[in-house]
């Protein structure tokens, strides 16, 4: 559990790379439009609304509206003071996936200890029956399978410790196969030691990319590391 004390060190955190990402967007973004009239200035930060979300993965909650009204709005309002309503906190929470994402990748990432696992999940946009009307990700949602059968959207690679501390990750489209992240150098970058995976990542070449970083590919059936 996160103590008020880590959180506070969090915000810090997270103010101070909201700021240098805000600086580098006004530095090299190119503006059109000036603002639209009605846009308003939130009371709530970016720091604070990143701060939040990290939170809630961190908490056990399955349902962010039930966790950000009754843990953040009762039991937590000393440390966000200004916070929104609901609604509100879905529209920032939008705008800051990006810095967030960057925040996590850049800063969060915990330290590989000798012994890793890799895996990937399915990143679902809509149901099956709906791949031909979805727009929202036209052209780069692609359909892919998984142990749970065939899916439209992406696929989430991870990295991650014995501790459960997430070592890297990447989003792909969901037609990309599972080992082709592991042969890229900056996914398994800072890896060493074993990595451990499913019989998906078997692959001769695979195993010769990574016998040159001084990584051993170690695969696994699922069924057997559950029954170990």
């Amino acid at each position: 559990m996160i103590t008020e004390s880590k959180v506070t060190e969090l915000f810090c955190m997270a103010d101070d790379f909201c700021k240098f990402f805000d600086a580098m967007m006004e530095k090299y973004t190119i503006t059109t439009k000036a603002k639209r009239p009605y846009y308003r200035n939130s009371t709530m930060s970016k720091a604070e609304v990143m701060l939040i979300m990290i939170l809630f993965h961190d908490s056990g909650y399955r349902c962010l509206k039930h966790f950000y009204l009754e843990k953040v709005c009762k039991h937590m309002r000393h440390l966000f003071p200004k916070v929104v309503s609901y609604n509100r906190f879905v529209e920032l929470k939008r705008n800051v996936a990006i810095p967030l994402a960057l925040f996590i990748k850049k800063v969060l990432l915990g330290k590989c200890i000798g012994i890793s696992f890799v895996d990937s999940t399915p990143l679902r946009v809509c149901k099956n029956q709906r791949i031909h009307i979805h727009k929202v990700f036209k052209g780069i949602a692609q359909r892919g399978k998984c142990s749970m059968g065939w899916f439209f959207g992406f696929k989430l690679h991870l990295i991650c410790n014995e501790k459960g501390e997430i070592l890297n990750f990447m989003i792909t489209p969901g037609d990309v196969d599972d080992r082709k992240p592991s042969k890229y150098k900056a996914f398994v970058e800072f890896i060493y030691g074993k990595l451990v995976a499913d019989k998906g990542y078997i692959s001769k070449s695979l195993f010769e990319c990574l016998f040159v970083n001084g990584i051993q590919l170690i695969t696994k059936l699922k069924n057997n590391m559950k029954g170990a």
